[in-house]
């Protein structure tokens, strides 16, 4: 154990599909934890299969399973569900994210598994959570954007609703369950029982929305704008974010825009004026920043000490010079792939490296043989176990 491998030593056995658990469980084999990641036979999890494909993988299946280790079996079968036994025995870490019904059908309910393994830590990914009228409705991350307001509260200048395309619900849910693992592991040191970890793409998409769902209540609408004027704005030649947090930089943006005039005005003397009375500013703002491009505006912005931005496309972000010197992406090849990907650096951790096993992710059944093997099945039994279809390697 070392602040590089804070949880090497532990055993995960993730049965998750999609982004939410294999992300989780992904954070947590970069940590050092040995991940077993359990898949169906074929196309294994169905994330290799959303958008484009690359062989077994698409940009999903890469990002979720990073410094895992891949094992395709049958869970339909007795033969496929005795091998899931053998690997949660002196598990640490055991991940699903079925609907609750369907974990019971398969036997690997959190009863059933703690009877066996008392110290495990069991961690159930769902939708809308275990019990409920929607508990059993399929349901991914567009679906919470719907249920919980963001798509509502997300809406464009034209006024309808838009969906955050960035998976938000998936990839915060991912970060609260491995935030909440990571403390039941720490506190697990004094325990004699592991526990039950329930985490819903419901809790995280609320929990994400926190600030603004209590401040849209208080407020009987519509959140008020932290700051004014703030929003993005076209250029000569692009879009630019501008946020003026206070009368400080309210003035400081006049100043840049050269319209002192505005600064004097009565109607924008403070921020509640200025939101108040939005329509005709953003008149004098929208033409008078359409008329420079946004280099010169960055430079004048940047002097003047506001908060800004240029809108960049990935591919300009990639370019960026503090991209590039911070190391925050790495470029990693991957199997399927006839060039490197971007992969961003995770926060507070070292590194992947290319050709790695942390930077490296498994197609299905890339290591079926391996992790039999070291669960006791001769070559014998795994030979017959892939005859007969209860198993697949890569």
């Amino acid at each position: 154990m070392s602040y590089d491998a804070p949880f090497a030593g532990l055993k995960v056995v993730d049965l998750s599909q999609g982004i939410a658990g294999p992300y989780c469980a992904m954070l947590l084999a970069q940590h050092g934890a040995d991940v077993i990641k359990v898949e169906g036979l074929g196309d294994g999890d169905w994330a290799r299969t959303l958008g484009v494909r690359y062989a077994s993988h698409s940009a999903f299946s890469i990002i979720g399973n990073l410094g895992k280790r891949s094992l395709a079996v049958d869970l339909k079968t007795e033969a496929g569900k005795e091998i899931v036994w053998r690997l949660l025995k002196g598990a640490d870490v055991f991940l699903e994210g079925f609907r609750p019904q369907v974990i019971h059908r398969l036997g690997f309910d959190y009863e059933k598994v703690a009877a066996r393994e008392p110290r495990l830590l069991y961690v159930a990914i769902s939708g809308f959570g275990q019990s409920g009228p929607l508990a059993e409705r399929p349901a991914m991350d567009p679906v919470l954007q719907a249920y919980t307001g963001l798509m509502a509260e997300n809406r464009g200048a034209d006024g309808i609703p838009h969906r955050v395309p960035v998976i938000v619900v998936d990839m915060s849910t991912a970060l609260y369950a491995f935030q909440a693992l990571s403390a039941a592991l720490y506190a697990r040191r004094d325990e004699t029982r592991g526990r039950y970890i329930d985490i819903s793409l419901m809790q995280s998409a609320t929990a994400l929305q926190s600030i603004r769902l209590m401040a849209t209540h208080l407020e009987g609408g519509p959140m008020k704008p932290g700051g004014q004027p703030a929003g993005v704005f076209q250029t000569a030649d692009g879009w630019m974010t501008v946020l003026a947090i206070n009368d400080r930089d309210w003035k400081a943006l006049c100043a840049a825009m050269e319209l002192p005039v505005l600064a004097d005005d009565p109607r924008f003397a403070t921020a509640q004026l200025r939101l108040a009375n939005d329509v005709p500013l953003y008149a004098v703002m929208r033409p008078a920043l359409a008329a420079r491009p946004s280099d010169e505006w960055g430079r004048r912005f940047t002097a003047a000490k506001l908060m800004h931005e240029r809108l960049n496309s990935y591919a300009d972000f990639l370019e960026q010079p503090q991209v590039k010197e911070s190391g925050l992406i790495q470029w990693l090849a991957q199997a399927g792939l006839n060039r490197p990907v971007p992969v961003p650096a995770l926060p507070g951790m070292q590194p992947q490296r290319d050709g790695t096993p942390r930077g490296t992710a498994p197609v299905t059944g890339q290591h079926t043989d391996e992790i039999l093997q070291q669960h006791g099945y001769s070559r014998a039994e795994i030979e017959s176990l892939v005859t007969k279809g209860v198993v697949a390697s890569a």
